[in-house]
């Protein structure tokens, strides 16, 4: 990575995925050990929204929202996901972004694409970002339909899980360069996880059999940020996301993990700030 001159801010927050403690525990630990924010799902109760909104305030913390839906009849599917964003856009949060889980693998073309236009007329309608993750189960699960619907929505906006496609295509994506590079140039958000060809965790990204595919992802990353900039980009950001078990691999019967999940996202925040940060 060449050496970054342009003014800009460079934004990592934490996961609190597999933190066991209440949220205010996870924000203030994540302030400690040197994250400029959180990423979380939208809360739905206003007692939960009052109260995070007082954390955020309290330990000086950035936040970006998850937004999804589960159910597998479009309508209702539609409706639940619909409802989120309406509810964070007129809440009193400002959000670096909306990271939504929407859509499925198995939806129509067309009911994705209901979802996607909807999202691009909030975007242009608030200016917040709204993004869709390129995530196993989601409409953008693989290459395939990702390119499908970057190229009939021109203004779609993603969130980068490119371990997952390593997973899904089981490569490290060598032979689908274009619709990578297209992929790389829609993406406004980085979730920092390090996949391989049989799965979208690698064990531990500090453990010399992973380098090749650390820098890998690395490579994907210093694209995303380039692109960025050269877009006028005054904020950048990664959430730092190597998940618990099953994602993290465990011992059989004691499931003890085989690395300690925190450790590696505070890695990787430093290594994402030493990278990407202004010298």
């Amino acid at each position: 990575m060449q050496k970054i001159t342009q003014n800009y801010e460079l934004i990592i927050l934490a996961t609190n995925w597999g933190f066991e403690g209440s949220t205010e525990e996870f924000i203030k630990k994540a302030k400690k050990d040197g994250y400029d924010g959180v990423e979380l799902w939208w809360p739905q109760e206003k007692k939960e929204q009052a109260e995070l909104k007082g954390f955020l305030d309290k330990y000086d913390m950035k936040i970006g929202f998850l937004c999804g839906a589960s159910s597998s009849h479009f309508k209702t599917h539609f409706d639940d996901f619909s409802r989120s964003i309406n509810a964070v856009l007129s809440s009193d949060f400002k959000p670096l972004y909306i990271n939504c889980h929407a859509g499925k693998d198995y939806f129509l073309m067309e009911e994705n694409g209901k979802i996607i236009d909807f999202t691009i007329q909030k975007m242009k309608e608030t200016g917040t970002k709204i993004l869709h993750e390129t995530h196993r189960s989601r409409m953008c699960f693989s290459t395939v339909s990702t390119k499908y619907f970057l190229e009939k929505h021109p203004e779609m906006k993603l969130t980068l899980d490119i371990s997952h496609w390593c997973n899904v295509h089981e490569s490290m994506l060598e032979d689908q360069q274009s619709t990578v590079n297209l992929t790389l140039k829609h993406t406004a958000h980085v979730h920092a996880r390090i996949g391989h060809e049989e799965g979208p965790q690698v064990n531990d990204p500090r453990a010399p059999e992973w380098k090749n595919h650390l820098e890998k992802h690395l490579a994907w990353w210093d694209e995303v940020v380039k692109n960025r900039l050269e877009a006028g980009a005054e904020k950048i950001t990664f959430l730092t996301e190597f998940g618990p078990p099953n994602y993290l691999p465990a011992l059989p019967y004691t499931r003890q993990p085989l690395a300690d999940q925190w450790e590696i996202n505070v890695f990787m925040k430093n290594l994402l700030k030493e990278r990407y940060g202004k010298k």
